[in-house]
């Protein structure tokens, strides 16, 4: 952990008071705080309860939660023994409870004064985070400067928001300098453009307030606790007047936004995307369809024409494994035609990321249905949840293709030397390729073999996916 010399700060404005956050994000009245301690270190008339945090619990939609606010006017916020003490009883109670845990991070790090006290104290804290990762969610908001410790502690959590004010980093950019020689600002370190590129940041805001407001809905999606049945149902609205496959070309190759499709299908058209600048051939989003709460993924063919990478893989795996401990039902929406080749790719390790995303779908418990809009090829077909790797449902759309590779690239492969002789080779490849994709490719095809349960309609869509929760969940 960075420890960082801090010294006391002017007082924040009154509406920037973490006893104010918390109650802005609880409901109104709900917010009761609980006694903490004061710092053991000879701090004098700097000591005072809550030695730079303040916690408590309330209520977010009615639900329990229990939080902490970090306060950055005293001591820059930063860790001490009594600090840590406060996060500790808030992590334990809510393990005891089964409740969410929200923190507002905005700290210095471990606090030099406290020595090896304040290092233990991030010890603690981290495992009390880990202990509580199999029982209910977390969601860290970082508010301000974080570093060291406090940096290490949001990226432990489920969820992590951070603010255009927000700066993460374990060491600062004075280290960087003597270091290396590096000349770097803190924005450009660990602003949220770098996080939230780099996976570590899911959401961003453009101030507290709706940071705040993006982590109640997020709440509300999610399951009071892990293993106690998925999140509870909403009230039920219906998606925009536009079918699934408005926007979606005919043409393989053509690209389009496949967010404009989940939007689609979904109550009211919203979707709440993750980390939506990380790895962006490959949408994560969570929604509801007839007042459920899903997960969304889908490969997007506007970016990179919706072909998996490593980092792809890797988003999606870690994707999955969450939404499968939260107990939220998938909705896999499949246009992809297979996993990027070359020697970046399999230096980057595209092997391993592509099983982490098998190991996921076939160990994940919760319902799981897929919808092949337009093609899937290769060993995307299996990766992107096949039955055969355990979905419970393959949709397809009638136009959807559905094979090993594309038609073009197996007729020139099976029938090169036939091609090699022809007059004209291209009006020969097309005519091969048609054949091809008719006897091989076809949604029909591969539902007649037993790949594909159902051949659906764009418009249908919804309905079937409602269908088949309402029936995989029993509700």
């Amino acid at each position: 952990m960075t420890a960082v010399a801090v010294r006391e700060q002017a007082p924040v404005e009154a509406v920037n008071e973490p006893r104010e956050r918390l109650e802005h994000l609880c409901d109104p009245g709900s917010f009761e705080s609980l006694r903490t301690g004061v710092s053991s270190a000879n701090l004098g008339s700097r000591a005072r309860p809550g030695d730079g945090v303040v916690a408590g619990a309330g209520r977010v939609g009615g639900r329990p939660v229990f939080c902490y606010a970090q306060d950055v006017s005293f001591m820059g916020g930063s860790l001490g023994v009594a600090h840590a003490d406060s996060i500790v009883r808030v992590l334990h109670l809510a393990a005891r409870a089964g409740a969410p845990v929200v923190g507002l991070i905005e700290s210095g790090g471990a606090r030099l004064q406290e020595g090896h006290g304040a290092l233990a104290g991030y010890g603690r804290i981290f495992r009390a985070s880990v202990d509580l990762q199999a029982r209910a969610p977390q969601v860290s908001i970082v508010t301000g400067v974080s570093a060291g410790g406090a940096a290490y502690s949001p990226a432990l959590t489920d969820f992590v928001v951070m603010t255009d004010d927000a700066r993460l980093f374990l060491t600062g950019p004075q280290v960087v300098h003597e270091a290396l020689g590096e000349q770097v600002s803190m924005e450009e370190l660990g602003g949220p453009r770098v996080h939230s590129r780099n996976g570590v940041c899911q959401l961003v805001a453009p101030d507290v307030p709706e940071a705040m407001g993006i982590t109640r809905e997020l709440l509300g999606m999610l399951p009071q606790r892990f293993g106690n049945g998925p999140a509870p149902l909403a009230p039920a609205t219906p998606p925009p007047d536009l079918e699934p496959d408005a926007t979606v070309p005919t043409q393989a190759r053509k690209v389009y936004d496949v967010r404009d499709v989940a939007r689609s299908i979904v109550d009211g058209g919203h979707i709440l995307e993750l980390s939506s600048s990380w790895a962006t051939n490959m949408v994560t989003a969570l929604a509801r369809i007839e007042g459920r709460s899903v997960g969304i993924l889908a490969n997007q063919p506007r970016r990179l024409g919706g072909v998996i990478d490593a980092v792809a893989a890797e988003k999606a795996a870690i994707f999955v494994d969450a939404c499968d401990r939260f107990g939220l039902p998938l909705a896999v929406l499949v246009d992809t035609p297979g996993f990027m080749p070359g020697t970046r790719q399999e230096a980057g390790g595209v092997i391993r990321h592509g099983a982490s995303l098998l190991r996921a779908f076939a160990s994940a418990r919760v319902p799981k249905v897929t919808v092949i809009l337009r093609k899937a090829y290769g060993g995307a077909v299996i990766t992107m949840n096949s039955r055969d790797l355990g979905a419970d449902m393959v949709f397809a759309w009638p136009q959807a293709e559905i094979g090993i590779m594309a038609a073009r690239q197996a007729v020139g492969i099976a029938h090169r030397r036939d091609l090699a002789g022809a007059e004209d080779r291209d009006a020969a490849l097309a005519d091969l390729a048609s054949g091809y994709a008719d006897e091989h490719l076809g949604a029909d095809r591969a539902a007649a073999a037993g790949f594909v349960d159902e051949v659906v309609e764009p418009r249908q869509t919804r309905e079937r996916l409602a269908w088949a929760y309402a029936a995989l969940e029993g509700r």
